[in-house]
């Protein structure tokens, strides 16, 4: 039984993460969403060894933890939260876009097309203000 809810704990973040990686919101907010059950599914294994963790059910050495079902019933509440939030969000830019792709923002394209600056890690000494100053000259060589 283990081996299967460990097995199904690694499928739902496979999943998740593949759906978490595309471009398109809804399949992002569904792959969140697959995150935190499969971290729910991987804590209560985690502490199903034993009795129910109640007073005079059993010997007290074999009771099973309670802890990892309360963090599970803590991430429970928390993916609630970030699913409301994000279907809020989602919902807003359907209404801006009439699409539910995300964009790239317009920086992150002129910084991509800019490239890191040339630095040449030989004339780097130890003073760490000539280093920031050589890092800052060649940054404002390459320019906009």
């Amino acid at each position: 039984m283990t081996v299967l809810l460990a097995a199904t704990a690694a499928t739902l973040f496979g999943l998740g993460t593949y759906l978490v990686l595309q471009r398109k919101l809804s399949r992002i907010i569904i792959g969140i969403a697959l995150l935190g059950h499969g971290a729910n599914i991987l804590m209560v294994t985690s502490g199903h060894r034993g009795n129910a963790p109640i007073i005079g059910n059993g010997p007290d050495g074999d009771v099973a933890d309670p802890l990892p079902q309360a963090l599970a019933l803590t991430a429970i509440v928390i993916s609630f939260g970030v699913s409301a939030l994000l279907l809020a969000l989602a919902y807003r830019s359907w209404l801006l876009t009439s699409d539910d792709e995300v964009q790239d923002d317009l920086e992150d394209r002129d910084v991509a097309r800019r490239g890191a600056p040339d630095v040449d890690l030989e004339d780097m000494g130890t003073d760490a203000e000539a280093d920031v100053d050589d890092v800052a000259a060649d940054a404002a060589e390459v320019g906009p």
